[in-house]
């Protein structure tokens, strides 16, 4: 594998407005083109808006989901692909024949889809579908994996990625700045965004405490180090639907290390190189190969059925 430049994006979407929300994809995408990058990685449900589909019938998410790779987003996601030669993920409501929805995301460059996965873990509308199965692809030359917010929260589902060859897993989110039983958790006035200009420290403070990056850092670092991977965090900053985002997309490299973030309280790249010789070099390598699955293979394996409470639902 030869190094390989890679840009997270955060930016303000707008629900369910598609146009303006791969507009803002292709500026963002053709940007981190001009700085070298060769895939850019936007958040969970980018195309469309995310938290407002806690609110819609079957019958209108039929109408804001897609069919994939023959929809309309998907096709505009290739010509901006095309357009500034550089992969791009990006998320949406996926529909098939048999009006199924799931939540997918979906890696296209200027050869049409290179992959696409559905979330394992949906809750945001109770009509979704909950995808069964890891997705592994190849970007050039890389191994790459995908995750979709909660699935992260999962960690055998990081693992399990891992175990399947994927040296980079793109963890596309919407989450922080809700409420939750874990101490410091809520969510952030949006008064403080809209007046971001004339205060910015009391937003930044509300971003970076335990409403949002600080609750972070206990946990995604663990899982770039632990597996050995360099994990792509993304996330939308400003408001979706009613609840107030803080961004800071991120990249990790396999030491647990953040190389490159998003620090402007607006739309924002960042782009960092990723070198092959990190996989091994970190602690993650060797653990991963003193594994002794003998001992826990079949207590990991146990039949258990599957609770998933989501606390600010």
């Amino acid at each position: 594998m030869e190094n390989i430049k890679i840009a997270t994006a955060q930016f303000e979407n707008r629900s369910g407005d598609k146009a303006y929300n791969l507009q803002i994809i292709d500026q963002l995408a053709g940007e981190a083109a001009l700085k070298g990058a060769q895939a850019i990685a936007f958040h969970e449900c980018s195309i469309t808006g995310y938290t407002f589909a806690r609110n819609l019938s079957k019958e209108q998410m039929l109408d804001i989901a897609e069919f994939i790779p023959d929809g309309p987003s998907i096709q505009k996601l290739q010509k901006i692909a095309t357009k500034h030669d550089i992969a791009i993920l990006a998320g949406l409501f996926e529909k098939d024949a048999n009006d199924k929805l799931y939540k997918a995301y979906v890696c296209v460059d200027k050869t049409g889809l290179i992959a696409k996965y559905r979330k394992l873990h949906p809750f945001i509308n109770p009509h979704l579908t909950p995808g069964n199965e890891y997705v592994t692809f190849d970007l050039y030359g890389w191994k790459c994996g995908i995750l979709i917010c909660y699935d992260n929260n999962i960690i055998e589902n990081v693992r399990a990625t891992k175990l399947l060859g994927a040296d980079i897993i793109f963890m596309p989110h919407v989450t922080m700045c809700t409420p939750s039983t874990r101490p410091g958790a809520g969510f952030v006035d949006p008064a403080l965004w809209h007046n971001r200009a004339a205060d910015p420290t009391s937003l930044r403070q509300e971003f970076d405490g335990l409403k949002g990056r600080a609750w972070l850092m206990k946990w995604l670092p663990a899982r770039a180090y632990d597996n050995s991977v360099y994990a792509v965090f993304s996330n939308p900053i400003g408001m979706d639907d009613d609840q107030l985002k803080n961004g800071c997309s991120m990249i990790l490299d396999p030491f647990g290390d953040i190389i490159a973030e998003c620090r402007e309280l607006d739309n924002d790249i960042a782009i960092a190189t990723f070198t092959p010789e990190k996989l091994q070099q970190a602690g993650g390598y060797r653990y991963i190969q003193a594994r002794r699955p003998g001992l826990y293979g079949t207590i990991i394996g146990k039949e258990h059925v599957s609770e998933q409470r989501v606390v600010w639902l």
